[in-house]
């Protein structure tokens, strides 16, 4: 089946009124429950007083959106744009030396909110896996990174490290982690690229430039250091047309989705209920089937907001940055399945392509896939629910490989090249809305609790069948080929089909 098969406008039209009618019955119910059980016990740590002139309280339950759009929102503003105003200033001068300028600013920065301390203890890991990187052993560097990432996040190491740093505050603790993880990820970067150079190596200050450019030390996103070195050590400061309206209108987009998450933590407690499990009980199957998607389809809007802001003030430093991840609504597959480009692009780059090639392996993808969560195993935490999540969603990768070398061959292959195209792809459609619901109950166990996980899971899969099961399926798979359809569309402005022999062509 190629991606430019279409369908009939009048079944489009169908799936569209039918996705839309099941987003706003489920929205509906989920609404019904947020207003109904505002002021329960359960709700008083979490809910807080949001917009007084409307009588409207707010979900506060996700710290990182609190931390970055109310409680140190003006800091984290100073922060970023002191450094657009600083660097614009000294690039203008100075072009050449702008990656040193923006070393500097960021050292800076990092030196007056965590101390000195901190800033010893990222520089003897730094100064540790430099070391290593001149040996220009691929799988030392590993090893070395590996191990310095896990004294971060593995007792007694990382308690032992965090005791260097003194001072609290209600930032230090995301502060530490963060810029001491996507240090360690970026170290490795740099090694593993050292060791592919050809002649000599890098230096240590271009470790430094590299680590220390503010918009990505704490929260990312991870640009690996071929791409950085190159862009950030470029003297032609030279836009592309319209760069900066797309910088701008990029920008307000953002403010844009800050403004609507505002709207739906004030009517919709989607963080909050399933915290509850004696509520997540009483609710409908579609209420739950909503309430599963819609914490997914925030976590992506989160990380593409975060991600977004700063990637606006990179693209201000003439850098081009890992893109903010793709929408969960427009997954089908988990080969595409990420909340972090960066450290995607990070796993694919290093671990997922550099072992599994070509992927048509099925014992080099198993090895590829189980060798590229073990390391997402790290950087998350080993910990029993994420042991879970690398699991199935290691699974599932592979799974879609058994499937497909499963369907490229007779007599399957041979029942699909009979079928017309469009049949062909409504068929696909239905197991990538199976494929859907697995990517939802395997990610959503990470963002909420294995017990809701397990519940949704549960009553999807047995005490609705087949009326809720079949339902929502159905509704999913409506969406499904909604995506399929932007896609096609997608790849015919690329790639325009030729016209008909004998037609004359119009430009």
């Amino acid at each position: 089946m190629g991606i430019k098969t279409a369908l009939p406008k009048i079944e489009l039209y169908l799936y569209t009124s039918v996705l839309a009618l099941a987003l706003l019955w489920a929205g509906s119910w989920i609404i019904e429950a947020s207003s109904d059980n505002v002021n329960k016990k359960t709700f008083k740590e979490t809910v807080k007083p949001g917009w007084h002139y409307f009588g409207r309280k707010m979900d506060v339950t996700d710290f990182e959106w609190a931390m970055w759009f109310t409680a140190f929102r003006n800091h984290i503003l100073f922060a970023l744009s002191g450094h657009v105003i600083f660097a614009k200033i000294c690039s203008m001068i100075s072009p050449k030396n702008r990656s040193l300028i923006y070393m500097l600013y960021g050292c800076l920065t990092v030196l007056i909110i965590m101390g000195w301390t901190y800033i010893s203890l990222i520089l003897s890991h730094c100064i540790i896996l430099y070391s290593v990187a001149l040996i220009k052993r691929k799988w030392l560097c590993f090893v070395a990174g590996l191990t310095s990432l896990a004294t971060f996040k593995m007792e007694p190491f990382n308690s032992w490290q965090a005791g260097f740093v003194t001072g609290t505050f209600e930032l230090q603790d995301i502060l530490f982690y963060g810029g001491c993880g996507f240090s360690i990820m970026r170290c490795m970067s740099f090694a593993l690229e050292n060791c592919e150079k050809k002649d000599g190596n890098y230096t240590f200050m271009d470790l430094i430039k590299y680590n220390f450019y503010l918009p990505f030390f704490f929260f990312g996103p991870i640009m690996t250091f071929d791409r950085f070195h190159v862009q950030a050590n470029d003297p032609n400061l030279t836009r592309k047309p319209r760069e900066m309206w797309n910088i701008t209108i990029h920008a307000l987009v953002h403010l844009g989705a800050i403004l609507v998450v505002d709207v739906f933590l004030h009517y919709l407690y989607i963080l909050t209920i399933p915290s509850d499990m004696k509520l997540v009980k009483e609710l409908s199957d579609w209420s739950l089937a909503g309430l599963a998607y819609s914490n997914l389809v925030y976590d992506w809007v989160k990380s593409a907001v975060m991600f977004g802001v700063i990637n606006t003030v990179s693209q201000l430093d003439h850098l081009d940055p890992p893109q903010p991840p793709k929408c969960i609504t427009m997954l089908y597959v988990f080969a595409e399945t990420h909340f972090d480009r960066g450290i995607n692009d990070w796993l694919c780059k290093y671990v997922y392509d550099y072992i599994g090639g070509n992927h048509d392996g099925i014992f080099k993808e198993l090895v590829a896939t189980i060798s590229t969560f073990a390391v997402t195993t790290l950087w998350l935490g080993p910990c029993e629910l994420v042991y879970i999540w690398s699991f199935f969603n290691c699974f599932g990768l592979n799974f879609e490989l058994w499937v497909a070398k499963l369907f490229s061959l007779p007599p399957l292959s041979t029942i699909e090249g009979v079928m017309s195209e469009a049949m062909s792809r409504r068929i696909r459609g239905l197991f990538n809305a199976v494929n859907f619901w697995q990517i939802v109950l395997y990610n959503v166990l990470a963002l909420n609790s294995l017990d809701f996980a397990k519940l949704v899971a549960k009553r999807l899969l047995f005490k609705g069948f087949p009326l809720s099961t079949l339902s929502v399926l159905f509704v999913t798979y409506c969406g499904v080929q909604l995506v399929k359809e932007r896609e096609r569309k997608l790849a015919l402005l690329e790639e325009p089909e030729p016209s008909e022999p004998g037609k004359p062509k119009t430009d």
